[in-house]
């Protein structure tokens, strides 16, 4: 099979596409013969080294897959071989066949069809889990989404608005904010030439989101601070800009009673990535075979054009999801 490594770390220069033996299952996993791959943030971060997959787990990246089972290990009821799926793996998906725990495999939503579910897991598990579990957003809620027209974004902005929230976002051009406002958000703005914090106290009030997003860090904590509702919920889930933050205020968590959370995905167990598929599977499958949700899918490129891919991303020239495809 081909797939693709990194000769070192660095820029997309470093992306190489090899041939390698096809993996065989263990007990507990299946072989998915691979249709499409998304393309996620912490891949370019693993690229450059800064993201390095956890122990046990392949060097190939990719965290999520669509494709067929072509076979399964002994332990496996289920998904069955010629099962079309999609699934959460912890790297592996930059290639023609991966593996992937058969707990987190989830079957391609009818109206969504296998290439484009390449786009779902590794989006949706993040985003069910950080506003709905961590967040605990709730119909009626507002919320604040950075990047709103990002593949994690465009998610959220449509997840919560079915669940009855208010949404709001923030995105880098007029297009991306227009864009988001076909997705459902009810305010976007272009935080390049607006003053979001401005423009969410005029749209909604001084204190009054309750549920706040986030992937850019740096700066922003400050500001989603003087936003937040009494009993709010920051939810940090990237450092697009900083980890690090200087004279930061800590009065507001204080007199507001403000809840500071955040997660990664790809270090849990499978057990606790497992208990998020089965919430997926009862509360947000029925809304995708409807039609209610959608992964956006940007751009596809052939595996050989993984380079190109990255430099899409990088360049935040992209709304929704980029995917690499197999032409399996």
């Amino acid at each position: 099979m081909r797939q693709i490594y990194f000769e070192g770390h660095g820029g997309p220069d470093v992306i190489r596409v090899t041939d390698a033996p096809v993996p065989r299952p263990g007990p507990s996993q299946v072989l998915i013969e691979v249709v499409a791959a998304g393309i996620n943030r912490p891949d370019l971060l693993q690229r450059q080294g800064a993201y390095p997959p956890p122990p046990g787990e392949s060097e190939i990246p990719g965290l999520e897959i669509a494709g067929r089972v072509v076979s399964r290990g002994e332990e496996v009821a289920d998904p069955r071989e010629g099962d079309e799926v999609c699934a959460l793996v912890g790297s592996g998906g930059y290639a023609e066949s991966a593996l992937a725990e058969a707990s987190l495999c989830l079957p391609v939503p009818a109206d969504v069809g296998t290439l484009a579910a390449a786009g779902i897991p590794e989006t949706y598990f993040t985003v069910f889990d950080n506003v709905f579990t961590r967040g605990k957003l709730a119909a009626g809620e507002t919320l604040l989404v950075h990047g709103g027209s990002s593949g994690i974004g465009s998610t959220a902005i449509q997840m919560a608005k079915q669940f009855g929230a208010r949404v709001i976002a923030t995105a880098g051009s007029d297009a991306k904010c227009a864009f988001c406002k076909t997705l459902g958000a009810d305010e976007a703005f272009n935080y390049k030439t607006q003053d979001f914090v401005e423009e969410v106290r005029r749209v909604a009030g001084k204190n009054a989101v309750n549920v706040v997003l986030d992937m850019v860090g740096g700066t922003y904590l400050q500001k989603n601070l003087s936003l937040m509702a009494t009993e709010g919920r920051l939810v940090q889930i990237g450092f697009l800009q900083s980890a690090y933050v200087e004279n930061f205020d800590l009065r507001p968590i204080m007199l507001r009673r403000l809840t500071l959370t955040g997660s990664t995905l790809r270090a849990r167990t499978v057990a606790q990535k497992a208990a998020i598929a089965v919430e997926l599977r009862e509360k947000i499958w029925p809304l995708l075979e409807k039609g209610k949700l959608r992964p956006v899918i940007h751009a596809t490129f052939p595996l050989e054009q993984a380079r190109q891919a990255h430099e899409m991303m990088e360049s935040s020239s992209h709304v929704g999801k980029i995917l690499l495809v197999t032409g399996k």
